[in-house]
Order: C-alpha cells, then structure tokens, then sequence
C-alpha cells in the first residue's frame, strides 16, 4: 500500500513511482484490491482473485490487464494454457501530490486512492481486533496504535518520514527464518492538526 515516496535501501525491495496518468489507473475500487491482494498473498490466477474478492473471473482479467500496463502487475508466465498466473510487478508504488498539480483528474485519483488506503487500513484492523485476544500477550503488548505531535516545518517532517521509512527498511526481514516471526503491517500517517491554518505552500523541485 502507498503512498509517499521513500526511500528503499533494502536492493531487494522493489517501488515505482507513479504519475498521473498511472494513478488514474489504479484509483478503482477492484484495481486496488487486486494488487494489495497479490502483494499480501503472492501470485494467483484471475479466477483465485475472483473468488477471494468476490467478483468475477472476466472483470478481474481485465482490471489486472490495466494494472500491467502501468507496471504494477506482470504475468509470471507460469501458468497453464489460459490461466495466467499473476504477480505485484514490485513490492511498492509511491507517489507526489506535487506530481499531479494542473491535472484534475489526476488529483481528484489521489483523494480518492488517499480514502480507499484509509479505508482498507480501517477494515484490516478491525479484522484484528476481532481475533486479537486469541493472540498471546507478548504480541499483543508489541502491537497497537499510538499517535504524537510534532512541531515542525515541511521539510522537517519529509526529514521525519524519511527516518522513520529507513526503520522499517532495517527491520523489513528481520524475523526471517524464526519460526516465531509473523508479518506485521506498519502504516504511516501524517497530517497537520491546524487544519484552518495552512501554510504558505512551497514548490517542490
């Protein structure tokens, strides 16, 4: 799942950077499904991903044949005679608002794609808090919500989300190999509390 763009030193965790036209794209309610569906579960046929998702096997061709012309999804060229068998042509996709300034349609994409994140972040979390008591105590202490404030300038808080990517770059496979370790979603989210007072806005370069 989105978002901004950050960095990745990790040589194996792949991102594309997304322009206007690719967001557009993506910004459909199946599209966006379908590629956190192959990302969080790996590779499937149009008909597995109809199936799970509850839609049909035709529309799901068609809206996975749209995502691979903007690079998100590729055929693994594995599967049998008809059935192409699909993956997430990268581990991520990143974009700028700045990217898609002038451009309406574009920007009109982002909102909706920036509420269907949130959306999709809320649904994922309940599904936990619904099971979350089987969990043992020890790894539900280590997960939660938290929220701070932060007094700061653009540039400080784009320096803050840097730093805080480059922490979960570190801890990407940490766990690999222990049979212990279990994936874990990290989410960020940032927004301004003084929502009547915007700032002068600066132009990206």
């Amino acid at each position: 799942m989105p978002h901004l763009a950050s960095p990745e030193p990790d040589p194996d965790y792949t991102g594309i950077r997304l322009d206007g036209a690719a967001l557009k794209v993506l910004a459909h309610p199946l599209r966006s499904r379908l590629l956190s569906t192959l990302r969080v579960a790996g590779p499937a046929t149009a008909t597995d991903l109809a199936g799970t998702l509850g839609t049909n096997s035709g529309a799901t061709s068609y809206h996975l044949r749209r995502l691979e012309a903007i690079g998100l999804v590729e055929d693994t060229g594995d599967g049998e005679g008809k059935r192409r068998l699909w993956r997430a042509a990268t581990h991520s996709h990143s974009y700028w608002a700045s990217d898609m300034v002038g451009d309406e349609d574009a920007e009109t994409a982002l909102n909706w794609l920036s509420r269907d994140y949130i959306r999709h972040l809320t649904d994922r979390y309940e599904r936990w808090l619904d099971v979350e008591q089987a969990w043992p105590l020890d790894w539900r202490d280590a997960l939660g919500l938290s929220d701070s404030y932060v007094l700061a300038t653009a540039e400080q808080v784009e320096q803050m989300r840097r730093e805080l990517a480059e922490v979960v770059s570190r801890y990407r496979r940490v766990g690999q190999g222990n049979p212990e370790a279990r994936r874990v979603a990290a989410y960020t989210v940032l927004y301004p509390i003084d929502l009547d007072r915007a700032p002068r806005g600066g132009e990206r370069g």
